[in-house]
C-alpha cells in the first residue's frame, strides 16, 4: 500500500478538483474561520440570505438558487436542503434547523417548503413538500418527526407498487402548533390547525382543527386547548 497515495492523488487534480477538495473540507471543518467563509460563500449562492445566519459542519444544500435565508436563521451541523423547483424552499426569520434535518421538495413543477418565523425543528426531523408544506410562525416540532405528503396506491396485485404511482397533497401547519417526537404526518392529514399539539408518537391521516390536542394511531382529538 503506497503510504502517499492520497498525496499524489492531490497532486495530479486538476483545477475544479482542487477547488472542490477545497470546498468540501470547508464545508465540513468546525471552528469561526470556517463558519465565516461558510456564509461568505452561500451568500453568494443562496436566493436570499438574512444577517446573522448560521450554517454548520457538513450541510448539504443542493439547488442554493432556490432557497432562501430569513434574519438569525441556525441551520446546525449535517442538515439537507434539496430544492428541486424555482418555488424552493424558504426559512424566515429567526428559524432554526437541529443536527440532521432533512428537507427535500421532492417534486420539480410543484413541491416546495415554506418555514415561518421562529419555528423549530427538531433533530432527525425528515420533512417532504411535494406539493408544498407550509409550517407557521412560533410552531415546534421536536425530534424524528416524519412529514410524507405523498402515499402510493397498490390497488392492483399483478402490478408492481412502484409502478401504480400516488397521490400527493399539501400540508399545511398553523402557526403555534406543537407537534410531539416521533410524529408521523402523511398526505390525508392536510391541515393541522393553529395552536394544536400532537402527542409524541401519533400517526395523523386526517385535518386537525385549530386549538386540538390529538393523540394516537391513528391520531384521535382528545381535547380542545383552553376549553375553546
Amino acid at each position: 500500500m503506497n503510504e502517499q497515495f492520497f498525496t499524489e492523488v492531490y497532486a495530479h487534480m486538476s483545477a475544479d478538483d482542487t477547488e472542490a477538495y477545497h470546498r468540501a473540507v470547508f464545508v465540513n471543518m468546525d471552528g469561526e474561520y470556517a463558519r465565516n467563509k461558510r456564509e461568505e460563500y452561500y451568500r453568494g449562492l443562496l436566493r436570499h440570505m438574512g444577517t446573522n445566519v448560521s450554517i454548520g459542519v457538513g450541510v448539504r444544500i443542493v439547488n442554493p438558487q432556490f432557497i432562501s435565508l430569513g434574519d438569525n436563521v441556525q441551520i446546525h451541523d449535517r442538515c439537507t436542503l434539496i430544492a428541486n423547483s424555482d418555488k424552493g424552499i424558504t426559512l424566515d426569520d429567526g428559524a432554526r434547523l437541529k443536527h440532521g434535518v432533512y428537507l427535500d421538495t421532492e417534486v420539480a413543477a410543484t413541491g416546495y417548503i415554506r418555514i415561518g418565523k421562529r419555528v423549530y425543528i427538531g433533530t432527525g426531523c425528515c420533512l417532504h413538500g411535494h406539493e408544498g408544506l407550509e409550517i407557521g410562525d412560533n410552531s415546534l416540532l421536536a425530534q424524528n418527526i416524519t412529514i410524507t405528503p405523498y402515499s402510493h396506491r397498490f390497488d392492483d396485485p399483478d402490478k408492481t407498487i412502484y409502478s401504480q404511482g400516488g397521490i400527493q397533497k399539501k400540508i399545511i401547519i398553523g402557526r403555534d402548533c406543537y407537534i410531539g417526537m416521533n410524529v408521523c404526518i402523511v398526505c390525508t392529514a392536510e391541515t393541522i390547525g393553529e395552536g394544536s399539539v400532537i402527542g409524541a408518537g401519533s400517526v395523523v391521516v386526517k385535518p386537525i382543527p385549530p386549538y386540538s390536542v390529538a393523540v394516537g394511531v391513528p391520531a384521535r382529538i382528545i381535547k380542545k386547548r383552553g376549553g375553546i
